[in-house]
């Protein structure tokens, strides 16, 4: 599939995407690299070249990437990359 350039269209389905697919992971984007580690809910509201724009409790928040984004396919990758990098969540649960 062909990388798509980051128009808001893009950003759109992007968010979309990650927000009904992906609910735990844009929560936890809130928490590691937010530093909100007491937010219940977040929602990826857009995405740029510079970074991702997230809903944390009503309030945005922007967290940068460590690059300049070319493409939706670098917007994957690097979206990937980030959350490979955080330490694993806990387990939820009884011992």
């Amino acid at each position: 599939m062909a990388a798509d350039p980051l128009t808001p269209a893009v950003s759109e389905r992007i968010c979309r995407h990650m927000n009904d697919d992906h609910s735990d992971a844009v929560l936890r984007y809130a928490h590691h690299y937010g530093g909100l580690t007491d937010a219940t809910a977040a929602k990826m509201s857009e995405v740029t070249a510079e970074a991702m724009i997230l809903d944390v409790n009503g309030q945005p928040v922007s967290i940068r990437f460590d690059h300049t984004l070319t493409d939706s396919e670098d917007a994957h990758r690097t979206m990937v990359a980030m959350l490979r990098a955080m330490p694993a969540p806990a387990e939820s649960g009884e011992s």
